[in-house]
């Protein structure tokens, strides 16, 4: 080692020491790779679902031949994920089972979201090219699973899960929200949908529908709230078009509604309502950023 490299190896100590001192360690366990860990979990989970589209041919087998050792990979691979979230390897493999005991009907549901996508995008030829080209598709399926977990009180991993589907898709979708049948997101980009959001079923949105927080609830040391009701309720055979904002926990949009685009909504609206941005009496046609105050509901300004 040259002189010159042990004068640099040097400094370096010193400024690992430093980060050693100002500390990132995990408030508890291990995580190393368990990112790497979840994304394989959740191909091998894909490939389980939907064997006849992702993976590869397994011809000389019979398909529930092919499908028991689909699931065996994914059930071996959560077991190693859930490992670093368990109390032991025994824990971590009855948390697997039980999800694997779920999948079945999870997929259920996941077949009346392809039907969904298909029957709601005029785009789409077949169902195939649902499961096979759709982001969203892909983003909701990755959910229905998170979203068990979730409801497992499994940590950390659910979030990972929809990180994965937020980087993948551009949808954001918090698994804990609570999401009906038949769900659709056309497009999908920029969608982001709350932890403590609910959907009913038949709903559809479109890119960039933000199901958010209206404010953050302070305790009275200024510490956020945890744990509460922020985000909007959706009723049945709703559709939110492109650029939709709805905020707040107490916000409740009623069945059979229809939600305008660019629409920013903080209060509820009743069932089979359409709520649309309208220019005000005397302004043209042109809408500029700050003149979107005023939106009707069956025609009536709110």
């Amino acid at each position: 080692m040259t002189k010159k490299q042990k004068s640099l190896a040097a400094h370096l100590e010193e400024i690992a020491g430093e980060f050693i001192k100002i500390g990132t360690a995990p408030e508890s366990g291990s995580y190393l790779g368990l990112e790497n860990e979840v994304v394989e979990a959740v191909g091998f989970l894909f490939i389980a679902l939907f064997p006849h589209h992702f993976g590869a041919s397994r011809g000389r087998f019979e398909e529930s031949e092919k499908r028991t050792w689909e699931l065996m990979r994914a059930y071996d691979a959560f077991a190693t994920c859930f490992a670093s979230v368990s109390e032991n390897r025994e824990q971590a493999e009855d948390r697997a089972l039980e999800l694997i005991d779920a999948l079945p009907g999870i997929l259920e549901i996941l077949k009346t979201d392809i039907q969904a996508g298909y029957e709601g995008d005029p785009a789409a030829k077949n169902t195939d090219e649902i499961i096979l080209t759709y982001p969203a598709f892909k983003a909701i399926t990755i959910f229905r699973v998170a979203h068990k977990l979730y409801e497992m009180n499994i940590p950390l991993i659910p979030r990972i899960m929809t990180e994965y589907a937020h980087r993948l898709t551009g949808i954001d979708i918090h698994p804990g929200a609570s999401i009906g049948p038949y769900f659709f997101i056309d497009h999908g980009t920029g969608v982001v949908i709350g932890e403590t959001t609910t959907i009913g079923d038949h709903v559809k949105l479109y890119q960039h529908v933000t199901l958010g927080a209206k404010s953050f609830e302070v305790s009275p040391d200024g510490v956020l709230v945890k744990g509460i009701k922020r985000h909007p309720n959706i009723g049945s055979r709703v559709v939110i078009y492109a650029g939709a904002t709805i905020l707040g926990g107490n916000t409740n949009i009623g069945d059979d509604s229809v939600i305008g685009g660019n629409v920013w909504l903080t209060h509820s609206v009743p069932a089979n309502s359409v709520v649309t941005v309208r220019v005000a009496e005397g302004e043209n046609n042109s809408i500029h950023s700050g003149d979107i105050e005023n939106c009707i509901v069956d025609g009536m300004f709110i």
